[in-house]
């Protein structure tokens, strides 16, 4: 079985976790929060991987148990960062050998003061054509695209370009980056398939919960633009002197908190509708470890109890 299947259904649900840091994490996560988020019946629990590979032993603890427990597929992050091509293929294999035969091709970011890749691997092009070559088509492989244009590219046609080598050099399906806008990701979309690129599209969601985390995840997130809608929704529900304050003087601030979230909720729901309506084969989206408001939103958006 593979994602790819889910994905030729149109109805693909890949959820992402991240390995916490402290054994306390590790043990709900596991524990708890996995088995909950089966009962959603995704067909793929994702893990990120960070970019120098520091928690690669926790994100492969966490796939394992994805893997054992038998219930969605695993998928794994892999980045190029540090990696000759001996030690990429040994960790693949490894991954492999744990049943986890999903990867997600990525570049990485450097860590600070790094010059390139740090390693003998310089792209994720490279790393899916290495893939390839090692391993045959004994993994899938899943590359990143940014709708809106990657900011160490040069413009979006420079990153479309990309697309089409990573198409050329083997991978099977594309995981966007974070996208609120709906129009930048409907010209990405008609401009990719005219571009000759006919991968599977797995569309990234953020959940819009809570005002710090959202306004964070659009600068972390290679600087996502916020749609007008969106930005309403911030300003409307504004907290003073500002979110990221722990202990603001705003005296609705617990109200404005709850409607923030009611209100962010609903636009997450419609920016998946949105998705399913312009072509997207599957959601990929971001739990942040939690089962609750990720149960509320797949739910509520139709996407629970599919295939």
């Amino acid at each position: 079985m593979s994602v790819i299947d889910a994905l030729n259904r149109h109805d693909a649900l890949c959820l992402e976790v991240f390995p916490p840091r402290t054994d306390a994490g590790m043990e709900k996560l596991c524990g708890s929060v996995l088995p909950q988020l089966y009962s959603l019946r995704p067909d793929a629990v994702s893990c990120t991987y960070s970019a120098g590979g520091a928690d690669a032993g926790k994100n492969l603890e966490v796939l394992g148990r994805v893997a054992k427990d038998g219930r969605c597929l695993p998928v794994t992050h892999f980045t190029c960062i540090g990696n000759t091509a001996q030690s990429a293929k040994a960790q693949l294999q490894t991954y492999l050998d744990s049943g986890i035969n999903h990867v997600l091709a990525l570049r990485g970011d450097p860590p600070a003061g790094w010059a390139g890749s740090g390693g003998e691997l310089q792209s994720a092009g490279e790393l899916v054509a290495l893939i390839r070559q090692e391993f045959g088509g004994a993994f899938a492989i899943a590359v990143a695209s940014a709708p809106e244009g990657h900011p160490g590219s040069r413009s979006l046609e420079a990153e479309i370009a990309l697309l089409k080598q990573k198409q050329d050099s083997g991978a099977d399906y594309i995981i966007t980056q974070l996208c609120w806008d709906m129009d930048a990701f409907r010209y990405w979309l008609d401009a990719i398939r005219a571009a000759g690129i006919r991968l599977p599209v797995e569309a990234s969601v953020m959940p819009v919960l809570d005002q710090a985390e959202t306004i964070s995840a659009a600068f972390s997130h290679g600087g996502s633009a916020v749609p007008q809608t969106l930005c309403e929704i911030i300003s409307k529900n504004w907290i003073y002197p500002n979110p990221f304050v722990k202990d603001p003087f705003d005296a609705r601030a617990e109200q404005k908190r709850a409607d923030f979230r009611k209100a962010g909720m609903e636009y997450t729901i419609h920016q998946i509708h949105e998705y399913q309506t312009c072509g997207a084969d599957g959601i990929y989206l971001f739990t942040r470890n939690r089962y609750e408001d990720t149960a509320l939103i797949v739910k509520e958006a139709g996407l629970a109890g599919r295939g």
